[in-house]
């Protein structure tokens, strides 16, 4: 399956996907938050795209959204895959987990919870993995203020 092969797969399952090129190696596509488990599902248990290993999960703050990232791998077929999904709601950010698909999600998202304070709905354990409990703010987003260790440019 190629990369054309796999834009209309995702298409029929989220015919509002966007898709963007970034590099030779990997499809790049944008889902909005309510879509993300829906096409996840497709992508891991299609036996045609079988995207059964998620290498990496992160967050970004793009100030005027978030965004959560995702690498996506068939050890089977051998495509990859770039799935991203853009939060527009900068105050109460959230979208469903994915560690029910890829296990490997569930420390990856309690990280970009912790640090740009995505929520994940449904996590089995969503709770601050690196920061103290305690800690307020989420120090990776680009409107956190840390008046101790602040540097300004």
């Amino acid at each position: 399956m190629n990369n054309d092969d796999l834009k209309n797969r995702i298409l029929k399952v989220v015919p509002e996907a966007e898709f963007s090129e970034e590099g030779s190696e990997f499809l790049n596509v944008t889902v909005t938050p309510e879509h993300l488990h829906k096409l996840a599902e497709d992508l891991k248990n299609n036996a045609e795209i079988l995207l059964d290993y998620m290498f990496c999960l992160t967050g970004v703050d793009w100030v005027s959204h978030l965004m959560v990232v995702y690498h996506l791998e068939s050890t089977v077929h051998g495509h990859k895959m770039v799935l991203k999904v853009k939060i527009s709601d900068r105050e109460n950010p959230a979208v469903d987990t994915v560690s029910d698909i890829w296990k490997t999600a569930e420390f990856h998202e309690r990280e970009v919870y912790d640090l740009f304070g995505i929520k994940f709905n449904n996590h089995p354990d969503l709770r601050r993995i690196l920061l103290e409990e305690d800690w307020e703010g989420y120090p990776l987003r680009k409107d956190y203020k840390d008046e101790v260790n602040i540097v300004e440019l």
